[in-house]
This record gives structure tokens, sequence and C-alpha cells, in this order.
């Protein structure tokens, strides 16, 4: 005989490679400074479960200290430049026209020369003087682009007139590009004219102050004489400066037109600072003189502008914002009234309040940034009419709603807090057709989800916001309202208003189908629901919850199902009948609305994931055969989910084990479960996957004592390996996972009981040219495959088995076949096959480090199982040969074999 297999003692082997133990007192990861600085916060603190010490909080945080909401003047600076930069880009994106615009007489100055002549070719015209545009001109029609490319033309003019020292022209092309703000002919394209002409006029601002500053800092040689401080005084600057100042004034103070009059003494209006110290009356004068613009747009945008250049001139009080503010509600009041003294909204006043509302916006971030610079909002807000006590007001306290919405949009979040009643009550009194009321009671309740809202005036402000919103008869209107609130009502435990908000939800949505803006705004309220409770019975128990939640439908009806699965899978096991039942129904609804065949989408992926998870999760306890249909009924129900058929096989696995615990009387029912698990496991697509199962399955047979189920099962197996097998070139198949699964039956083969009429090997004689044949089973996986066989063989032959099967009625090979001599001959035939062919796998690998390290493999395998005859020693001098000339002499890992081999 060549072969023999070593005798192995395992319990010896066992107690020979124990590690020395010692018992501990300590965890090992206890720390002894955190333990005594934890019982030094609780010594402090008290013995609240809720007080524990976090090391990265400070030990002296004042939590009750009040912040300090003032600003310095650089940060309010700071701050309205990025909000100018963010205007201007909003402007020019939010506002699109079509490409033909008709423009009226005022515009069509720039068609009259598309190039500007240069300052010598043209004749001397009065420097402040400009043509008069006659009001017979009929309008022109002319391209978008080309409209704005003439306008850059003439900038361009300005800026090439300068360059040569030609002021007037400048100046004249300056009036001409600055009166385009007359025209509101095309509405929509009057933000997109603001942007590019007051770019021009800024432009033309700085370099006017920087000609005067060079005129105050040199001589007329060019002598540097001073170098002006930014906190310059008026008395610092030469006359000459001063004169140079004062003219540039003059030219614009006598410009014809007011519109153009304003902007160009805007755009010079930090120059002021070469005159006077405090331009308190320029300021006032030019306040005033833009009431004097009849057109309502024209108008507001003329104050963005002026509160811009404010800025500029770093002489912006909150002064003359609010008198800005108050001209606006001023203008705006005889837009808001027809005249039947009905305010209504119609598409062209829609459109104007939508052209006005960036404007009003960028005035209110003003006011409110400078009053928490000069600490006085208060102060500001009673100016304003905004914080009158409520026994003041009165039919006056009506506010412009838009003025009201960006005002409390604005408005710090402590503010808002402590004046909310106050401010409810001009909700309710400002309801005109400048802005959704509904919005500005929804704004509201945003503001105050962000500071801390007392409770003694929280329950009748949410009383009275909800009469106001039942008021609105859709319910659109009333879900964006109370969806404001909801997250104030959850955390202030307002269980009573909770329910009349879902009452009225269920009430408003009676006998109708929810558009898509009713659907989302009904999935926000269920989703914040949803992630304030811990418990989904909590959320289920709510008032009409399944009722609003049978409202929902397409995509929001799936998100709310994700979530609601999310939370029903996320605390353990799921008991009750009928929170399986609703979750049952709403896996349901994911499924029938999602497209399984394209499972790599992400939400395809999680939707499976989900109602897998929830599947698994399900415990009907001691209803074994109720759990077995569930499982059955859900087989039938997600058919298309791959993911899903494992986790009922493993699920129908574990309810046979638990009763296979529970004790023999079950048997019956353990058989129904491997039957379940039988006809599922073929519908799994992954080979790897089907043959891990069925291993599975066979184990639970096993240890329920049914050896003829477990034989049909590993024969199953089998089948399933020699399927893949014939398939040539399977893209799909995990090579490695595979040779771990084969590697595992080989594992399971020792607990199995041969069958003494077929032959012990029947099993393992399939295994074998499974394998061998498999395109798949490349030469490494290929050893290490023969490697777990030999071992197999080598276990089977021994007197007593390293483990046997849990159940102590299933006979294990050594006894089985104890003392059998066929069955030890058997195995060391079949040994002499699998050697030969481990051998030869090794010489197949085209790699040559891979070659010399499964070469080593195959020899310690060989050397650890079979006795060292003269045949296994050249075998294995064969191979570490091999390994030598593939790695090299020095290799470690060769030198650890041969140390092990002791050849």
């Amino acid at each position: 005989m060549e072969f023999e297999f070593r005798r192995r003692d395992y319990g010896g082997d066992h107690k020979s490679h124990l590690l020395p133990r010692s018992r501990t007192y300590k965890h090992p990861l206890s720390s002894p400074i955190a333990s005594r600085q934890q019982h030094q916060v609780r010594t402090v603190r008290g013995n609240d479960p809720l007080d524990f010490f976090d090391p990265l909080m400070g030990s002296d945080v004042n939590a009750s200290a009040e912040e300090d909401t003032s600003l310095s003047i650089g940060a309010v600076t700071q701050e309205l430049a990025k909000e100018w930069k963010s205007l201007i880009r909003i402007l020019m994106q939010r506002f699109p026209v079509s490409k033909v615009i008709s423009f009226s007489p005022v515009s069509n100055v720039i068609t009259k020369g598309s190039k500007v002549e240069t300052p010598s070719a043209q004749p001397h015209l009065e420097e402040t003087g400009s043509e008069q545009t006659s009001l017979e001109e009929t309008a022109k029609v002319m391209d978008q682009q080309e409209y704005l490319i003439k306008v850059r033309e003439l900038i361009d003019g300005i800026t090439k007139a300068w360059q040569v020292e030609d002021r007037v022209t400048s100046l004249k092309l300056s009036i001409k590009v600055t009166k385009l703000l007359m025209d509101t002919t095309v509405l929509q394209f009057y933000p997109t004219v603001f942007v590019i002409v007051t770019d021009m006029l800024d432009m033309v601002g700085n370099m006017v102050w920087e000609r005067i500053k060079e005129k105050a800092e040199h001589d007329v040689d060019g002598t540097l004489i001073c170098t002006l401080p930014n906190n310059f005084q008026a008395s610092d600057i030469c006359l000459e400066a001063r004169e140079t100042c004062y003219n540039w004034f003059c030219k614009v103070g006598s410009v014809r037109e007011l519109l153009p009059r304003i902007y160009l003494e805007l755009a010079i209006l930090p120059c002021w600072r070469f005159l006077i110290n405090q331009p308190r009356e320029v300021l006032d004068r030019l306040v005033m003189m833009v009431r004097g613009l009849a057109d309502p747009l024209a108008s507001v945008y003329c104050r963005l502008y002026m509160v811009h250049r404010m800025q500029k001139l770093g002489f912006c009080s909150s002064g003359y914002l609010i008198k800005c503010i108050k001209d606006i509600e001023d203008v705006l009041a005889p837009i808001l009234v027809g005249k039947d003294g009905c305010s209504y909204i119609t598409e062209d006043k829609k459109l104007l309040f939508n052209l006005m509302e960036p404007a009003i916006e960028y005035i209110m971030k003003c006011l409110l940034l400078t009053g928490r610079q000069e600490n006085n909002v208060l102060g500001m807000l009673e100016e304003l009419g905004f914080g009158r006590n409520k026994s003041q007001t009165s039919d006056n306290s009506t506010h412009v709603s838009i003025l009201l919405h960006h005002l409390l949009k604005e408005l710090p979040a402590e503010l808002v807090s402590s004046q909310a009643m106050e401010i409810l009550h001009m909700i309710k009194c400002s309801n005109d057709c400048s802005f959704s009321q509904v919005l500005n009671y929804r704004l509201l309740g945003i503001r105050l989800c962000e500071g801390r809202s007392q409770a003694d005036f929280l329950s009748s402000l949410i009383n009275e916001v909800i009469q106001a919103a039942s008021q609105y008869q859709t319910l659109y209107d009333y879900l964006r309202i109370m969806d404001a609130y909801v997250d104030l009502l959850l955390q202030n435990k307002m269980e009573n208003h909770l329910d009349a908000l879902l009452d009225n939800i269920v009430y408003l949505a009676r006998d109708q189908f929810l558009s898509e803006e009713e659907q989302a705004s009904l999935q926000s309220i269920i989703l914040k629901l949803l992630s304030h409770f811990e418990d989904l019975q909590k959320v289920l128990s709510l008032n009409h919850f399944i009722e609003i939640l049978d409202l929902m439908s397409g995509t929001s009806k799936k998100i709310v199902n994700m979530h609601l699965l999310n939370m029903g899978t996320r605390n353990g096991c799921i008991c009750d009948s009928t929170t399986v039942q609703l979750l049952f129904e709403v896996s349901q609804g994911l499924y029938d609305a999602t497209d399984f065949v394209n499972i790599k989408d992400d939400d395809n992926r999680q939707t499976s994931h989900l109602i897998s998870r929830f599947v698994e999760m399900v415990d009907y306890g001691t209803e074994r055969e109720r759990h077995l249909l569930f499982l059955a009924e859900c087989r039938d129900a997600f058919s298309g989910i791959h993911e899903l058929k494992e986790t009922l096989v493993r699920s129908s696995n574990t309810l046979a084990v638990n009763a296979i615990k529970a004790g023999k009387k079950h048997i019956s029912f353990v058989k129904s479960c491997l039957a379940f698990s039988e006809v599922t496991i073929p519908s799994v697509i992954i080979p790897a996957k089907q043959l891990n199962l069925y291993l599975e399955t066979a184990e639970v047979a096993l240890l329920g004592g049914l050896i003829s189920h477990s034989d049909g099962l590993v024969m199953s197996a089998v089948e399933c390996l020699e399927d893949v097998a014939q398939t040539d070139g399977l893209k799909s198949i995990d090579a490695d996972f595979m040779a771990s699964v084969v590697c595992k039956l080989c594992s399971l083969l020792v607990m199995v009981p041969g069958n003494p009429e077929k032959g012990v090997m029947e099993i393992l004689k399939s295994i074998f040219p499974a394998t061998c044949s498999s395109s798949w089973a490349m030469p490494r996986l290929k050893v290490k495959i023969l490697c777990a066989i030999l071992s197999l063989l080598s276990t089977l032959s021994q007197d007593n088995l390293p483990y046997r099967s849990a159940n102590p009625e299933i006979i294990g090979n050594d006894l089985l076949f104890f003392g059998d001599s066929s069955y030890k001959n058997e195995l060391d035939s079949f040994s002499q096959l699998v050697v030969g062919e481990l051998v030869e796998a090794t010489e197949q690998e085209s790699s040559q480090i891979a070659r010399g390290n499964i070469a080593l493999e195959a020899c310690n395998c060989i050397s650890s199982t079979l006795v060292m005859n003269e045949k296994v020693s050249q075998l294995c001098l064969r191979l570490l040969e091999t390994a030598k000339d593939c790695l090299g002499a020095k290799d470690r890992y060769l030198e650890a074999t041969k140390q092990s081999v002791q050849l």
C-alpha cells in the first residue's frame, strides 16, 4: 500500500495548542482616568441618568448664557457684500425673457448708433445734455442678445473715453446708458438691465473716486503731497480736489431726467466724503428725490441701488433704511387695492411683485443686519410699526404681506419666539395680494422651530394657527401651514392639537384625489411623525393615521412606505400580528412600485433590503405554522426579489431549529420547513449561494435526525455543483466563494453517515470530477478544494471523529464502519487519485509566485494527512523543488515548510 493516513489525537492536539489563561478583575478597555472623571461629574451634577460626561465639552460651559447677537460694522459690510453678489446672480438667472423684445422709444437711444465714435471725431455737445427722444417714435423690436451687445459697446466707450481723459464723453455715455432704467416696457427684462447698468455706474463711481483721490494726494506736477488714510476727513482734502469733486456733483445735478440724475449721484455718492464729514442732508435729499419716481418697479430698484451705495459711503443707518421700507409700502399701496377697493391678484401684479421681491428681500436684510449692528432691532421694529402692543393694534396695523414676510424671514430667532403672538396677529391682519398669507403662516412656524418657544403661550398660538388654517377650504393650503408646526406639536407633547390636526386632514381630504403638491406636504408631515417616535406602535395608534396613509399614492407613498418599513425593522423583532399585516401591505406597495428588473438601481436595492429585513424580523413566537405560512405568502408576493429568497430559506431553517429544540413532537413541522426550503432554494439564481443554502438546510435536517432529507439535500448540492461545472464560462460565479462552499461541504460530510449499500465515497466521487472539470476552478482554487477533500479522507479514516452531529441519534462513520476493512481501503485508494490530481494542479498554475505558494500548500497538506513513506517523501520533495524554483531558496514559507516536513 503506497499511502497510509496518519493517526490523529484531536483531544491532545487541542490541549497542546491552548494558550495559558489567567483570571482578570478589570476590563481591558476600561480607563481609570475616565472612570474618575465620570464619578466627579456625577458628584457635581447628581444622579440624573440623562447626565453623562462628554470629554469634548468644556467644563465651564454656561448653557444658560445668552448669545450676543450684535454685529460689528466690518462684519455687516462683509455680509452685505456677499449678499449683493448673490442678488446680482439671482437677478440675472431668475427672470428669463424671450429672445425678441419690443423696447420703448426711451431705450431706442442705443439703436441710433452701434459704434461709439472717438472723442476727437465727435462734435462738442453739451456736457450733461442728451438727445431729445421723440415720443412719437414707435417702439423697436430687437434681439435680446443684440440689445445687450449694444449696451456693452456703450460701456466700453465710457472706459475708452475715460482713458483718453475725455470726461465729458464718459459722462454723456453714462447718462445715455442710465436712461435705459427709465424703460419698464418689458418688465421681465428690467432686472437684467438693472444689473448691467448698475455695474457700469459702480465702475464710473470708482473712476471718479480715484481721480479725486489722486488730485488730493498729488500736486499738479504729480508730486506726492500726502497719502489719505481710510478714515480721512473733509478738512484733509486740498482745494483743487474739492473743486473737482464739487464740479462732478454739479454736472450730475444738471442732468435733465430725474431717474438718471439720481442714479449718477448715487454712483458718485462716496465722493461726498471729500466735501463734508456728515452727509445726512445729502441722504435725506436723495430719499426725497426717489419719491418723485412714478413707476413702482423703477422706484423700488432705485431704492435698492441707493441702499447698496450707502454701504459704500459707510453711512447707512437704520433710519434711512426704515424710510426706504415705508416708502416702498406707500408705493405698493395703490397697486394692492383695485378701483373697487378690493385686493385681488392678476398676472401683471403677480409678475410685478415677483420682480420686486429680490430688491425688497435685500433691503430687509440690510435693515436687520444694521439693526443688529446698532443693537436696536426692537426699536427699529417699533419705528416700522411692527412692534406695537396688541392693545394698540387696530385697522391701521395692517402691513404689506411681502414686506412682513421678508421681515419675519430675517428677524433673529429669539425675537420671533418672544414676539410670536404679535407676529401672528400681524399676519392675520395682512392679507393682500402681494404675498401669500399661507406662506407667512408657514414661515412663522418654521422660524419658531429654530428658536426656543415658550410653552406658556404656545398652546394658544397653535390654537389660533389651527383656526386660521381651517378657514382655508383647500387641503393644500391647510397642509402647507400646519406642516411647519408639526415639530412644535411633537416637541412640546401637544397631543390634543396633534389629534385636531389629523382630524382636519381627514375631513378636508374626504372624497378627493390628492395632487402632487398635497402629496408632498402630507409626506412631510408623516415623515416628521415617523422621525419623532421611536416605536412604530405609537405612530400607528395616532388618530386617523392609517386613513391618512391610505390617502397617499405615487412617489410620496413609496417614500413614506420606505420610512415606515425602516422604522418597523430597526427596533428588534416584530411580534404584533397587526403590525406585521400593515408592514406586509406596505411591502407589497413598495414591491408593486419598484422595477426589480433594474435591481442595480440604488433605490431598488434599498427597497429589496428593507423588505428582506422585514421578513427576517417577523416573529410569531410559538405560532410556528402561522410563521411558515407567512413565509409562503412572502415567497408568492415578492417573487422578483432574489435577496429575499435567501432570507426565506434561512428563516424557514430557523423555524425548524427552534422546533427541533422544542422536542420530537414537532418533527412533522420540521419536515414542512425542510420541504419549504427545498422548493425555494432552486429559485436562487447565484450558484454559490444556492449551494450554500443546500448545505445549511442539510445541517438542519441532520440536527433533526432526518438522514434521508439530509442525504437528499447534500445530493442536490452536488448536482448544483455539477450543473455549474457543465456551464462553461459563467461570468456570474464568484469562484473564491464557490471554493469556500465546497470546502464547507467537505466539513459537513464528516458528520453525514455514509450509505453502506452505495458506498461511503458516493458523494466524494461526484464532487471530485465536478471540481476538476469546472472552468471556474483555477489551479489555485482546485488545490484548495483537493486539499479539503484529502483532509476529509484523513478525518474519516480516524477511529474517533473530531466532531459529530448534535443529534445523538445520528451515528458517525467512525462507529458505523468500525472495523470495516473495505471502508479503509476505499478511503486509501481514493486518496491516491486525489493526491495525483493535487500534484498535477500545482503544475498547471501559470503565475510563478502563485505556483510556488500552492506547491507548499499541497506539500503541507500531504505531509499532515499521510504517513511519510518513500512515495510520499518523493512527492513532497518534488513539490518543495517546485516551490524553490518559483520562490527562491531563502523564502520564509519554504523554510518553514521544510522544517515542518523534516525532509
